[in-house]
């Protein structure tokens, strides 16, 4: 009895014997694609409109005794340091958004698929918002990777006066993370990411998925309410995250701020002795007013930019 194929001869196999398969097999990897320039799209959205507010937010959890109110904050970001310092930390920003809605979206679109064989589901639009947030909570994990290190030099970034350090480029900081813990410096605090990113992704998407189907008219699909409508069910999404994970976010803050190397459980532990509970939400005022528009716009840039690729390439939508 002769010995099964491995999987790249026996799809090479198949596409031997079988050449009009070779369309389904090119769509297959040209729709991951697609879903990744969506998510690049998406991504620098995000950015353009929320990240004033997250400057706001990481200053928050930060350094609480300094910025105990969201306005408070702002004013004295902008009084010391003007519109700049709102903006301190963008390129690293948008290297993040754009790198983890790029690897979060495209490993979604591939996650539905296997959500898709496993609850034996028709087809991939018929996915529940139930099914939709399995997928989010999987595809998360692949995100964190891209994530975790270019979010630690924002945060660091967004940090450095209160930190008491001189202004550093973003390559300047890269080659002391570098210098002085090597590649694994830049996972620092990798651990709470992932803590935060999985369960909150399950809401984000599960949120998102949601309100598309509760907004969409009677008669209609998903993919026709129109762009107010997937404004509104962007930002149900984005605050359904940041509820979920907000304790998480302020634990790995912190981690990555302060470099240090306690486990994320005993961090958590020592802001809730020393600071009360409250402090694991600080900075939660300004998230949620950042994250409905920016989660709208992230979702508006991603359908649509989604919608026009498939259509002029030809793959079903």
């Amino acid at each position: 009895m002769s010995n099964p194929l491995p999987t790249e001869l026996h799809d090479l196999q198949e596409l031997r014997d079988h050449p009009e398969r070779g369309g389904s097999v090119y769509k297959h990897y040209l729709a991951a694609a697609v879903d990744l320039a969506a998510g690049t799209a998406g991504g620098a959205a995000t950015v353009a409109v929320g990240q004033p507010l997250d400057t706001v937010k990481v200053k928050m959890q930060s350094f609480p005794e300094l910025y105990p109110g969201s306005v408070g904050c702002f004013s004295k970001t902008f009084a010391q340091d003007g519109v700049r310092g709102l903006y301190a930390g963008t390129l690293p920003a948008l290297v993040a958004n754009v790198a983890e809605n790029s690897v979060l979206f495209c490993a979604y679109g591939l996650c539905q698929k296997l959500v898709q064989r496993v609850a034996q589901v028709g087809r991939v639009q018929e996915l529940s918002p139930l099914h939709n947030a399995c997928a989010g909570f999987l595809a998360a994990f692949f995100s964190s990777l891209a994530l975790c290190p270019t979010e630690l030099v924002k945060c660091k970034l967004q940090a450095l006066r209160e930190s008491g350090q001189g202004a550093v480029s973003s390559w300047q900081l890269c080659r002391d993370i570098y210098r002085r813990s090597g590649p694994k410096g830049f996972f620092k605090g990798f651990t709470p990411t992932v803590a935060r990113e999985m369960p909150g992704y399950f809401f984000f998407f599960g949120g998102y998925e949601g309100a598309r189907h509760l907004l969409t008219p009677p008669g209609k699909t998903k993919d026709d309410i129109g762009v107010g409508r997937t404004i509104v069910s962007g930002g149900v999404g984005g605050v359904c995250l940041w509820i979920s994970i907000f304790p998480a976010d302020v634990v790995k803050s912190r981690i990555q701020i302060t470099g240090s190397n306690e486990p994320a459980l005993s961090v958590a532990r020592h802001i809730v002795r020393t600071e009360g509970v409250r402090a694991l939400y600080n900075g939660l005022g300004p998230t949620l007013l950042r994250t409905f528009p920016s989660t709208g716009a992230l979702f508006l840039a991603y359908e649509y930019t989604r919608r026009v690729l498939n259509r002029a390439l030809d793959i079903e939508d």
